[in-house]
């Protein structure tokens, strides 16, 4: 039987492993939310989601106080049902960051048993469509960084085999954006992947302006570019320039992705694991994409999102920013640039509970 008799959650806070900075914010520290799961016959599942430094603590009590207490006598094997329900639970909240990740850390602990229990790695559960996946490298391209570090680290990532980098973009002249990324292209070639990153910080105008100053240098594309609630806007500027326009890790339903497709307002889908609830509504965006076309290439968490970008087959990039290093024991393997799917079952992370243990926030 999978019916669930234990559900614990807890906060543990990983230190960032490099200073992070975009137009609008710095990563602090990542938040990490457990939640275990086990089951009448044994079963164990570890989820987890996380944050960049704000709300850890909002989304333990609500998991606590409201969510994990309707777990216990479900069946483990029904992720569906037990996510719609949990959802409804909570609809006073939803949609929203707070619920999501929540639900996240419950869904990805479901999947981690489910996947376990079939004795097969997550990627094969969710489709099995390839075994490999393109990495490409964020931790050379901070905005605090200088013209010469972004060139030195762009050509790094080229060096070490990896088809990509992304640099971030949002400073004040919009001249000293195209002349960073200028200077990347020039020192890499035309035949490598670059793409940039406003995080939410211009408007349509402004982005409308600074694409067509960065359209010489042949973006993969440009990413968060307007709020994420602008669908609008990111429809104006889809229609004014050639680069595909990025959208998803600030995006919370299915339904924000739906819109952004129907009115042809996104190129690539970057729909984050944890900030749309678990890989339960991921796989939906991500075959919703699929339909239209559309590839996808999530943000950040690499060492789900290779599992979960190996199960279907529109996926193009994997984010690659090391940040569980400091509570796992190994880390993805990689080769010629591309994450390997992992072999063990369930989630395929090695984590080290020894160090979970060390950083549990009390």
């Amino acid at each position: 039987m999978s019916t669930i008799t234990r559900a614990e959650a807890y906060l543990v806070d990983i230190p960032v492993e490099t200073v992070r900075t975009d137009a609008v914010q710095a990563f602090l520290k990542q938040e990490t939310l457990f939640v275990e799961v086990r089951t009448a016959d044994g079963g164990h599942g570890t989820g987890y989601a996380y944050t960049i430094g704000t709300g850890g603590t909002a989304v333990l009590a609500l998991l606590r106080d409201y969510l994990l207490p309707h777990l216990v006598g479900r069946d483990a094997a029904r992720v569906e049902a037990v996510w719609r329900d949990l959802h409804a639970a909570t609809r006073a909240t939803a949609v929203g960051a707070i619920t999501s990740l929540a639900l996240a850390a419950i869904d990805t602990a479901l999947w981690d048993l489910r996947a376990r229990a079939a004795g097969l790695p997550l990627w094969v559960l969710a489709g099995g469509a390839k075994d490999r996946i393109p990495l490409y490298d964020t931790e050379g391209g901070w905005l605090h960084l200088t013209e010469d570090e972004l060139v030195a680290g762009a050509k790094a990532s080229q060096a070490a085999g990896w088809p990509g980098v992304k640099l971030k973009v949002g400073k004040p002249n919009p001249a000293e954006d195209a002349a960073r990324i200028g200077a990347v292209r020039a020192a890499l070639g035309d035949d490598f992947d670059v793409m940039v990153d406003a995080n939410q910080s211009l408007t349509a105008a402004e982005a409308i302006r600074r694409a067509r100053l960065l359209e010489p240098h042949q973006l993969a594309w440009f990413e968060e570019p307007l709020p994420a609630d602008d669908v609008a806007g990111h429809e104006l500027l889809a229609r004014a320039t050639s680069i595909p326009v990025a959208v998803g890790e600030s995006m919370y339903s299915i339904g924000q992705f739906a819109e952004y497709l129907r009115r042809q307002a996104a190129g690539v889908v970057q729909v984050d694991v944890a900030r749309i609830g678990g890989i339960t509504p991921w796989l939906k965006v991500a075959h919703l994409a699929e339909a239209c076309n559309v590839v996808v290439c999530p943000h950040f968490l690499m060492e789900l999102h290779v599992s979960l970008c190996a199960a279907v087959p529109n996926s193009r990039y994997v984010e690659h920013i090391p940040q569980l290093r400091a509570i796992t024991r190994t880390e993805i393997a990689i080769v010629d640039g591309h994450a390997l799917a992992p072999a063990e079952p369930g989630l395929g992370i090695d984590w080290d509970r020894d160090a979970i243990e060390d950083r549990r926030v009390a």
